[in-house]
């Protein structure tokens, strides 16, 4: 039997089976190569004390700093023996900041020996606040006795001594004498990169990488060792994706050409107003694509209001016109009747095919969702299997096995981080041959994103916003200091109302008494509040603010036909106030709203901020969203929130989100729990190297498909490509 190779030697024959169990648990580290390329977080000079005023909130932090003062107090208590506690209360400073330590009990004997003033030591723990001051309680500890003298440092580092990212169970200086064991094997790492790459860009290899990242003598060792790390993860990243292109381009598919005379031609002349130019530059990229004899697989994605459903409405006509079937698939049912009720509207008598008064060229256009009543549901199938129906729209309810289409020719998904990878590819396999797909999302994404998230798709981008858009002011209402300007938030709805138009207003929850309590953020546990609720906003107001305004609700808990017609009515005009969650976030289009309150919208990200306000300023009237929070000025909720009323611009939105949420992990795999594949990449900051890696990949991919000449490339695709993330990129 041959031997395991040493990077993938299980650590519980290296480490033993306590420490392994943990690094497990807590880190997702199972081998000696997954240690390895767990990374320092950053480096402390042995000299230099780190910054304690800049400590994270409840956040798990390592600090180099000096005690200053160390002092036992004794309390009365009821529990401790003799009736006496003990509080040993320690200051530490770095020359930034100070840091108060607390220990209670028994665990107040070692410290209060050790840590005297003047001693200098590594601690580790939560960082907590108590009487409004910073405090780590019960740290862990390492003392540093002198320059070279404890044996821990020296086997740490000759200047530098790594921080690595740690657990409440796993100190970073465990982490780093585990590393200290293992890193003879680095010797043994296989070498992903090409030689003629690693070469041309002056790379060093990967085993020097790895001892430089986590012993490094200088800060030219760190720089040498990223540079090198951050090529092997976008390069190995852009190979799969490349692969993946290179797979779908061998793909067969039919080419879909619209005739010259047909439903599109008939569509565009009866259109109100004249496409934007990025509008006609991005549907000609489509057509091209749909005329191609493989797959097209586009990235639709655009600024909210841009007009997108026109985009992929001329997409899905000129399939229709070329014999083919379309289905768009939206992530709610209020998302799908809506895209329903405005591609009808749009089309008029040209979605009436089969039926008295229907144009000549008409199509029939179906809804299929799951709350569908039988008789409705069974005749709609009946449309698409004969072919009668041109166009579905849909929720999941499209995916399930007993929907036949006669000859589907594109997908259209809409919002496609909310479908899984299952759903995707149950909708592709429906057409005799691979249908096109189209993905549209409402979330401006960077364009390293772009190449990393959806780096299997080409990419169009709309950033033009349709004529007499009107423009969106936005501002921040600070309500727990200033009530009277929430009051004025109120004031604002009612005024809007008056001349004519109607508002929504956004809550983070539902408020029914059976909803299961949402896992705190530290900022919920500061307020000690729980989240607004529609149901219970909807009736203060009623009663008071808004009284005597028409005032409805709309969550993602009320049965598919009241949502629709609480829709209708809205649309309608016949209510003037929608107190609702985030079911309306993307693609409801109701032109006279003008003014949208969200509440707690600290509790909200940037992107779905920006979604939200884009539900209104949609018609000529100029919108207005005010973000109504509780959280101090100096918080990072409340800058977040500053960032979204300073700007319209959702692909700088986009950037502030994605720095302030980290990168995830771009292969989707987050929310399964899995590690992020990205250690020292970042996809913001690193936009050069991911575009060189590439535009690398893709030449790589070109010459040798299977990579048989380059066996370290395929070992570390296989490492990066574990059987979900394979999948992923399959189906994606």
């Amino acid at each position: 039997m041959d031997p395991v190779p040493a990077l993938q030697e299980p650590l519980k024959k290296v480490l033993g089976p306590a420490t392994a169990k943990v690094m497990a648990e807590h880190l997702g580290l199972h081998t000696v190569g997954d240690l390895l390329h767990h990374y320092p977080r950053r480096y402390e000079e042995r000299g230099q004390l780190t910054h304690l005023a800049d400590l994270p909130m409840d956040e798990h932090v390592t600090v180099v700093a000096q005690v200053a003062d160390a002092r036992l107090h004794t309390f009365a208590s009821a529990r401790a023996p003799r009736g006496k506690g003990q509080r040993l209360e320690v200051t530490i400073t770095d020359g930034s900041g100070r840091l108060q330590l607390v220990f209670f009990g028994n665990g107040v004997h070692k410290p209060h020996k050790e840590l005297l003033p003047g001693t200098r030591a590594l601690f580790a723990g939560k960082v907590s606040v108590f009487n409004r001051k910073l405090q780590l309680a019960h740290p862990a500890y390492e003392l540093l006795r002198g320059e070279d003298v404890t044996e821990t440092v020296d086997s740490w580092a000759g200047a530098l001594i790594p921080l690595y990212p740690a657990t409440a169970k796993l100190e970073s200086w465990k982490i780093a004498k585990a590393v200290q064991t293992v890193l003879p094997s680095a010797q043994e790492a296989i070498d992903p990169l090409p030689d003629s790459l690693r070469g041309g860009r002056g790379l060093v290899s990967l085993p020097e990488a790895l001892l430089k990242i986590h012993r490094p003598h200088t800060k030219a060792d760190i720089a040498e060792a990223r540079s090198r790390l951050k090529w092997d993860e976008a390069f190995v990243l852009q190979v799969a994706l490349a692969r993946r292109r290179h797979a779908d381009a061998l793909l067969p598919a039919v080419a879909r050409v619209p005739g010259p005379d047909g439903l599109l031609k008939a569509f565009d002349a009866r259109l109100p107003f004249t496409l934007t130019e990025g509008q006609q530059k991005v549907s000609q990229e489509i057509f091209d694509g749909l005329a191609t004899e493989h797959p097209m697989h586009r990235l639709l994605q655009g600024e909210v209001g841009s007009g997108k459903t026109m985009v992929a409405l001329r997409a899905m006509l000129a399939v229709v016109d070329a014999g083919g079937q379309a289905a768009m698939l939206a992530p709610t049912e209020v998302l799908a009747q809506q895209h329903h009720r405005s591609i009808v509207e749009m089309m008029g008598e040209l979605a009436e095919g089969g039926m008295l008064g229907g144009a000549e060229q008409a199509t029939k256009v179906v809804l299929l969702t799951g709350s569908m009543g039988a008789a409705a549901r069974r005749q709609a199938l009946l449309d698409l299997v004969t072919g009668e129906a041109g166009i579905v729209i849909g929720t999941h309810a499209l995916i399930e096995d007993k929907v036949q289409f006669h000859d589907l020719g594109l997908v259209v998904v809409d919002e496609q981080h909310r479908f899984g990878v299952e759903q995707r590819d149950a909708l592709r396999g429906k057409g005799k041959q691979p249908p096109h797909l189209l993905v549209m999302t409402a979330t401006p994404i960077p364009r390293t994103v772009a190449m990393t998230v959806f780096g299997d798709l080409e990419t169009s981008v709309l950033d033009q916003l349709p004529a007499g858009r009107s423009p969106i002011a936005s501002h921040v209402v600070q309500a727990a200091d200033k009530p009277h300007f929430l009051a004025r938030a109120w004031e604002r709805v009612c005024e809007e109302v008056a001349s004519g138009h109607q508002a929504y207003v956004v809550c983070p929850r539902i408020g029914d008494e059976d909803e299961a309590p949402k896992k705190k953020s530290p900022e919920d546990e500061a307020e000690k509040r729980p989240p607004l609720a529609v149901l219970d906003m909807a009736e203060q107001l009623a009663k008071g603010p808004l009284q005597g305004l028409r005032v409805e609700v709309l969550h993602g808990r009320m049965q598919p036909d009241d949502k629709d017609a609480v829709m209708r009515r809205f649309a309608a005009g016949e209510t003037d106030v929608l107190v609702a969650t985030t079911v309306i976030e993307v693609g409801v289009n109701v032109p006279n709203a003008t003014v949208m309150v969200i509440m707690d919208a600290d509790r909200f990200g940037v992107s779905q901020l920006h979604q939200l306000r884009g539900r209104v300023g949609r018609g000529s009237a100029p919108g207005l969203c005010l973000l109504v929070t509780e959280m101090p000025e100096a918080s990072a909720a409340r800058q977040r929130l500053g960032a979204v009323a300073s700007t319209l611009d959702g692909f700088e939105l986009s950037r502030i989100d994605l720095e302030q949420r980290r990168e995830g992990d771009v292969l989707g795999q987050a929310q399964s729990g899995a590690r992020s594949s990205l250690r020292v990449l970042a996809v913001i900051d690193d936009e050069e190297i991911i575009a060189e890696a590439r535009e690398e990949a893709t030449a790589v991919v070109a010459a040798d498909p299977d990579l048989e000449h380059l066996p370290g490339l395929r070992t570390a695709l296989e490492a990066l490509l574990d059987e979900e993330r394979e999948q992923y990129l399959d189906k994606g």
